[in-house]
């Protein structure tokens, strides 16, 4: 069924597969910052949506433009969140892709190329989108204060 392959093919077929590993790594450990922001936020969100018929009505206005605030950047991490996963699953489809490819003597190297430009572009959107999200968060700090 499988083409005859060599020992020597397939230990470079895995060797080849480390650095794409160290990537998930990276992508990795931004999800984990991002569900962390994502988890504060919703925090808030909610502590604010709970104290909300309680505020004071001079108060009542910065309250809800917080919470404004708040869900624009949940969208922002959302989309981060979103785009770090991609990555991560062109990442395991390009390692998957180039085994298959080794293991059935097939050329796959245009596909595996496109495969890890698609990962990059979607692990750089996810980090732009996290710098939109940060700019933010400090932007609306500084408005809360006096």
């Amino acid at each position: 069924m499988f083409p005859q392959t060599d020992l020597n093919q397939i230990t470079h077929v895995i060797a080849l597969a480390i650095a794409p590993v160290f990537l998930l790594t990276a992508v990795g450990t931004l999800m984990g910052v991002l569900a962390n922001r994502l988890a504060r936020i919703v925090d808030r969100i909610r502590v604010l949506e709970d104290r909300l018929h309680e505020v004071d009505p001079a108060q009542l206005l910065p309250a809800r433009e917080e919470l404004e605030s708040l869900r624009r950047r949940l969208r922002l991490i959302y989309f981060a969140v979103a785009f770090a996963v991609f990555s991560a699953l062109f990442v395991g489809l390009l390692i998957i892709v180039a085994f298959i490819g080794a293991l059935m003597s097939v050329n796959l190297a245009t596909f595996v190329g496109l495969l890890f430009v698609m990962a990059m572009l979607a692990f750089i959107g996810s980090l732009l989108v996290f710098l939109r999200e940060i700019f933010l968060a400090v932007a609306s700090t500084r408005k809360a204060m006096p």
